[in-house]
């Protein structure tokens, strides 16, 4: 970092480490804003497109069904801004068999250690609210076993980090955070904003929480992840969302180097417009791209349920149906342990139907420890 890219208007503050780096201190939250028209405007569009998405998803005949490939799709995106790479098929795959038939087992731990993350975090919230001790948990889930869990995981951090450029020093860091002492007042700060009731539209303010916690980088590694992950707990934790559908990880991989940017203007700055233009165009985005894939996944399931009709067992085949939503790549023994809808036998009768009427097909080519692939569902995911 260098003192003359920090203007008087930046959102901190510089200091001189004993070490001899400078280091970034950002100012608690709020920030003084100007609400221009197009700050304005920006907000009423993305609040209408988040409030249209939880209206669809919640009409979706079995919406607990409908979340669970929006959060594997979140993990895989998640994951490879971070330099993993899995892809959904592979995760889907891993979870059917516990093995990955096509790529590094490693990177699709990791991701599957996002997914866990993320549901750990969703159960948290029945009994805590979002807090310090809430963000440590999920990271001790999300690094546990994985390439990062030498960076103490569920610990913040005790000694100075950065970011910048694969391999180099801190001296030629684009960032350093806040050394460990004055992140502790920062990330205690942060908490009680978190907890104010200030006269803040509520998507704003999960903005300026993402920009602040990532400013204040707690944690040795994951930070990217856990950020990314703490906007859908505080959409679902203060009711603009009921079920978790939005993730950002999409968009921001899109525009992955303006992301960036827009982060640390705000540091050199104090350019919290600019950043909130930018997180507020990536709700509006994903929340009509998930709209867009939750009403194509309802068309193939009615096209789906009409293709059934008149079968023996339709009722069994339509749950069957139901779970493909969420489980677009199974193997026979993991929809019997899912369904609890009969025996092994039993199952995989239901499966060779799907596949006769052409809604599955099987994926492996062998006669044992088969894996069966829904694919019209998984374009929809994917595309």
């Amino acid at each position: 970092m260098k003192q003359i890219d920090f203007t008087p208007h930046a959102a901190g503050r510089l200091i001189n480490t004993p070490q001899g780096y400078l280091s970034f201190i950002p100012d608690p939250l709020p920030p003084e804003m100007t609400w221009s028209d197009s700050l304005i405007s920006a907000l009423s569009k993305a609040d209408r497109s988040l409030a249209r998405l939880d209206e669809v998803g919640n009409a979706f005949p079995v919406p607990h069904v409908v979340v669970r490939p929006f959060i594997r799709k979140e993990a895989v995106l998640s994951s490879q801004i971070e330099g993993t790479r899995s892809s959904l098929q592979e995760l889907l795959t891993y979870e059917a068999k516990q093995l990955n038939l096509f790529g590094n087992v490693e990177d699709v731990h990791e991701v599957h250690n996002y997914v866990k993350a993320i549901d750990h975090g969703l159960e948290l919230l029945k009994k805590l609210p979002i807090s310090l001790r809430l963000i440590k948990e999920i990271h001790g889930v999300l690094m546990e076993g994985v390439r990062g869990c030498r960076m103490m995981p569920a610990e913040f951090r005790r000694s100075q980090n950065w970011t910048g450029r694969a391999g180099a020093g801190i001296e030629n860091a684009r960032y350093v955070p806040p050394p460990v002492d004055d992140m502790m007042n920062c990330l205690s700060e942060l908490e009680g904003f978190i907890h104010q009731n200030a006269d803040i539209p509520l998507l704003v303010k999960i903005g300026l929480i993402h920009y602040q916690f990532e400013a204040i980088h707690p944690f040795m590694d994951g930070n990217g992840r856990i950020g990314r992950l703490l906007v859908t707990l505080l959409l679902i934790d203060w009711g603009l969302l009921t079920q978790p559908l939005l993730y950002l990880s999409n968009f921001i991989d899109a525009n992955r180097q303006e992301y960036y940017d827009r982060l640390l203007n705000v540091s050199q700055k104090g350019d919290w417009e600019g950043w909130l233009l930018y997180f507020l165009d990536g709700v509006y985005s994903q929340a009509q791209d998930a709209l867009q894939r939750i009403m194509r996944l309802q068309e193939l399931r009615m096209k789906y349920h009409a293709i059934l009709t008149g079968e023996r067992s339709y009722k069994k085949l339509q749950c069957m149906v139901d779970y493909l939503i969420g489980t677009p790549i199974l193997s026979v023994t993991q929809a019997q342990e899912d369904l609890q809808m009969g025996s092994f036998t039993t199952i995989q009768r239901y499966i060779e139907k799907l596949v006769a009427v052409d809604i599955l097909r099987e994926a492996t080519g062998k006669a044992r420890n088969r894996v069966f692939q829904a694919e019209e569902i998984l374009r929809v995911l994917e595309e």
